[in-house]
């Protein structure tokens, strides 16, 4: 497969929360993955297994979310994707409880493809939009509760 095939099929089978296992035939056995957190990067190494464990966590919190790819671009080994992703708060994220309100997280990553598999990442979400979301939620849900 190709960089771009092997990103799009890991975007709807894996992400997407469809077939999280599948991970182990998309993704290296360790996978270097760089985060920003508060501004700050981190790099953390992921396995297939903990990668699909990472998306039942979302699900989890999320319920059977929506992921719309909204930029896609490939440039040799690396493929950028920036996409939405629209899921409901069904269990607690970030300490925030579930109010079964809509949550939208909007993000972006570059993935590196070395032997057919995915071995490294960027990745970037807007945190802080989370954050807010979760905010305004609770307050909302406190006033109709």
């Amino acid at each position: 497969m190709t960089p771009e095939q092997i990103v799009r099929e890991f975007f709807e089978e894996v992400r997407s929360g469809n077939n999280p296992e599948y991970s182990n035939q998309l993704m290296e056995e360790q996978v270097l993955a760089h985060q920003i957190v508060s501004e700050e990067e981190q790099t953390v190494l992921r396995t297939p297994k903990d990668y699909a464990e990472h998306v039942r966590e979302m699900i989890e919190a999320y319920g059977n979310f929506s992921l719309e790819i909204q930029e896609f671009l490939v440039d040799g080994n690396k493929v950028y994707v920036r996409w939405k992703q629209k899921g409901t708060h069904v269990g607690e994220i970030d300490g925030y409880q579930p109010t079964g309100l809509p949550v939208i997280q909007m993000a972006s990553a570059v993935y590196r493809i070395e032997n057919g598999k995915i071995s490294e990442y960027w990745i970037q979400i807007d945190r802080l939009g989370i954050q807010k979301q979760l905010e305004y939620n609770k307050n909302i849900s406190s006033v109709i509760a």
